[in-house]
């Protein structure tokens, strides 16, 4: 049987603001889909890896336009659960000429919300051989956080790869304790765990990469990879190997929104395509690289032709679009 990759998420809707200013001062916006996973689920199926999605969505106009986007990218829906009490999150983001977008979330009490413990146990995981969870999930409720800890148990059981990315949304949080207290229980236990270098220094105090490295594989952690950003990312693993990856050169940052998803999207592809894991971090180097220079959050995610291109050093690498 051929197995998926099974991503655990929020997607959302996302209103992407038409011009430059303040959310508020801003008078139209383009309507698309959004969610941390959802942007790895993209990025991975276009690099023609089967991809599942588990989230709670609302019967409502968000909830059928995001199932729409994931079947026509070819995601599969078949663990997707709706709410007819809960509503679909939805987002707004500004649009900038330099820096960070700003954004503006309408996600309180939402169906993803909901996702609890029980929906996560009746799950085969034989269908599965990798499982990946961002940070943002057990942010969302006390039984978002339950379903967290199960699928990174159930993930274990299974033998299957838990990757997770802690994507931290502090405003999403109690407070900075709670938030490294439960991301760091669930990276102890991650088989791949991707932290940027600042949200390393959030969860625990290191901004030397190998010392960020050493404190998670000293846990637990089966691999390590911190993400430097423009210097690319360095990886250490508890067989002992370890290095560091230089990034892509990016002529025009049009919005980071989404890079570390692209990130994860490059590395977990590789990984399972049997590569060796400097390969599989230059190809999340690129991947990242390459979602910089794109608007949305997952409209500039490449196809396999285009990756290669990118990395070969093409300068037209987006002809090889279908």
């Amino acid at each position: 049987m051929r197995k998926s990759v099974l991503l655990v998420g929020e997607p959302m809707g996302l209103f992407m603001a038409d011009s430059v200013g303040d959310l508020e001062e801003v008078n139209s916006f383009s309507l698309t889909t959004c969610g941390a996973e959802l942007n790895v689920a993209i990025g991975l199926k276009r690099l023609e890896h089967d991809v599942t999605y588990l989230t709670k969505l609302g019967d409502d106009l968000f909830g059928r336009r995001i199932t729409a986007a994931m079947r026509a990218n070819g995601i599969s829906t078949d663990e997707i659960l709706y709410s007819q009490t809960h509503m679909t999150g939805f987002m707004f983001k500004s649009k900038v000429t330099s820096g960070d977008p700003a954004i503006c979330y309408f996600r309180k009490s939402s169906a993803a919300s909901t996702l609890s413990a029980e929906d996560v146990e009746g799950l085969d995981f034989s269908k599965f051989d990798v499982v990946h969870l961002t940070g943002i999930t057990p942010a969302l409720s006390p039984s978002a956080r339950a379903a967290s800890e199960e699928l990174s148990r159930k993930a274990g059981q299974a033998g299957c790869v838990f990757s997770f990315d802690p994507n931290l949304r502090p405003q999403l949080w109690a407070s900075r304790e709670e938030m490294a207290a439960c991301i760091n229980s669930l990276a102890f236990r991650a088989d791949l765990f991707l932290p940027g270098i600042k949200e390393a220094e959030l969860l625990m105090g290191g901004t030397a990469p190998e010392k960020v490295a050493d404190y998670y594989l000293s846990r637990g952690t089966g691999t390590v990879v911190v993400k430097l950003g423009t210097r690319g990312a360095y990886y250490a693993r508890s067989s002992g190997e370890s290095g560091y990856v230089d990034g892509f050169h990016v002529e025009r940052v049009v919005d980071t929104v989404g890079a570390g998803d692209g990130f994860a999207a490059g590395v977990l592809s590789a990984l399972r395509e049997g590569r060796p894991m400097d390969q599989a971090v230059r190809r999340g180097c690129a991947v990242g690289a390459i979602q910089v220079m794109s608007r949305g959050d997952n409209d500039g995610l490449p196809t396999r032709e285009e990756l290669d291109a990118f990395m070969t050093g093409e300068k037209d690498w987006r002809r090889h679009s279908a």
